[in-house]
């Protein structure tokens, strides 16, 4: 984090000079901004990290954190587009932070701040959430740059990262096919109940679903009896769930 600051000008943070910074950026109502939150184990850091975004007109900072709790207090009373995590928080917080931000709010930006290079370290993150990271020894130009792909949902990867995102990916298709396939042939639907949970997952009554296949609610019922006893669930919404991996 000392790199990141290295190529900036001297910071004196002061409460009283938070009160100037819309005078400070005058150009800043006109614009549209990127409201940052920042969350650093150390407070003193993250108000250092703050002073030095301030200086930007595009961005703003909706507040510090210091703790995962308060992170997420914030998170839910203020609308934020980029949370800025650092990695320390201690007991792997910024994972588990990463995963409550994107069940909070799935608009909002997660970016990892002080990872390593190494690609088992960044795929942890975007595996829980993350839209990005930012290396331990980035500067705070290349920070800011991050923080402006991010708002706009774009990412700045390298060579190595990226060649481990393609491998992921393509690991993840071959767990999905065999689960597909392993659902399919325990499952045993019909080609009228495939028909059935076809209109189960658009939200259909059995009324509804009578009506499009000429049949007796009665008849109806029968076939969904059968699909949640042969899918082993309890509800609708549940035997829903699996349309995405059955074959049709």
């Amino acid at each position: 984090m000392k790199q990141m600051l290295s190529n900036r000008h001297q910071i004196i943070v002061t409460p009283e000079s938070r009160k100037f910074q819309v005078a400070l950026n005058p150009n800043r109502a006109n614009m549209a901004v990127i409201k940052v939150l920042i969350v650093i184990e150390v407070r003193l850091m993250g108000n250092i990290f703050a002073a030095a975004l301030e200086d930007e007109t595009d961005v703003s900072v909706a507040g510090c954190a210091s703790t995962m709790e308060e992170a997420l207090q914030i998170v839910r009373e203020k609308e934020i587009d980029v949370v800025l995590i650092s990695v320390k928080l201690p007991n792997q917080g910024a994972l588990e932070l990463s995963r409550a931000i994107m069940d909070i709010t799935p608009s909002t930006k997660v970016l990892a701040l002080g990872l390593s290079d190494e690609k088992e370290d960044v795929l942890r993150y975007l595996e829980a959430g993350a839209a990005g990271y930012i290396l331990q020894d980035s500067s705070m130009n290349e920070l800011i740059e991050t923080l402006r792909l991010t708002k706009r949902g774009e990412a700045q990867v390298s060579t190595k990262v990226a060649g481990a995102i393609l491998e992921r990916l393509a690991s993840l298709s071959r767990v999905f096919a065999r689960v597909e396939n392993t659902i399919a042939e325990d499952a045993r639907l019909t080609p009228r109940e495939l028909e059935v949970l076809e209109f189960i997952g658009e939200g259909l009554t059995n009324q509804e679903i009578a009506e499009r296949l000429f049949v007796e609610v009665g008849t109806v019922k029968n076939h969904v009896h059968s699909i949640l006893e042969k899918l082993n669930v309890s509800n609708r919404q549940e035997a829903a769930t699996y349309l995405a991996f059955i074959k049709k």
